[in-house]
């Protein structure tokens, strides 16, 4: 599910200097706040290819949107002045937002954010990922997902080996059918036929089984730093 929007990168006017790569706050020829990730900007990584997280956040995006969850802001790939990358819909965030207290709380309301990242298997699932904009819980900072092997890094292991609400299932089923219907090629044409068939993977494991996975004990199951 590719967006419509398609917004023009004109002005930097800020930086979010906690990043790890350049993420930087922009306006679009409409005044429009986006952050813009220039793909110029990225660190190699020993474990993703360089140059591709831009597509990864680009697909997440989609593969939510697929899903039938608003759960991730807008985001396209994108030309800006320092040449293309991820663009997406700047979020005021509600500075009254507690995902700490929310997890505490049982955190029910974070199950589509937790289905997301076992399906595009999140690397980095930080707390400081998990955001709100005072009505919506929204998930930011999706550059390493959908690797084709095991890298699921979290703080949502609060979900474990707890079966999938309903509502995540059919979720799931809405997925499988957009991955046939041309999302699957879009995933091969973004990053590779690994990843593609990976992504296909996870979905029908979870639906045969629609269960959270258990943190792993070959490999940190959390990101570093966790926040």
């Amino acid at each position: 599910m590719t967006s419509e929007w398609q917004p023009e990168v004109v002005e930097i006017v800020g930086r979010f200097i906690d990043a790890s790569n350049a993420t930087l706050l922009a306006v679009t020829s409409d005044g429009e706040q986006v952050v813009y990730k220039p793909t110029a900007g990225e660190r190699p990584l020993w474990d993703f290819p360089i140059e591709t997280l831009a597509a990864r956040e680009v697909l997440t995006y989609e593969v939510a949107r697929a899903m039938g969850e608003d759960i991730v802001p807008e985001t396209i790939l994108g030309e800006g002045p320092h040449g293309p990358g991820s663009i997406q819909r700047f979020i005021d965030i509600d500075p009254g937002f507690d995902p700490v207290a929310l997890l505490q709380g049982g955190g029910d309301r974070l199950w589509p954010i937790a289905v997301l990242d076992v399906v595009t298997n999140n690397a980095d699932r930080k707390l400081g990922h998990l955001i709100s904009d005072g009505t919506r819980i929204l998930g930011i900072d999706h550059g390493l997902t959908l690797h084709p092997s095991d890298k699921l890094r979290t703080v949502l292991w609060g979900f474990s080996e707890r079966e999938f609400p309903r509502e995540q299932i059919e979720s799931l089923l809405r997925l499988r059918v957009a991955l046939s219907d041309g999302l699957g090629y879009r995933v091969e044409d973004l990053l590779g036929v690994e990843e593609r068939v990976a992504l296909r993977g996870r979905v029908e494991s979870l639906l045969v089984s629609p269960v959270h996975p258990a943190p792993p004990d070959d490999r940190p199951p959390f990101p570093w730093p966790p926040y």
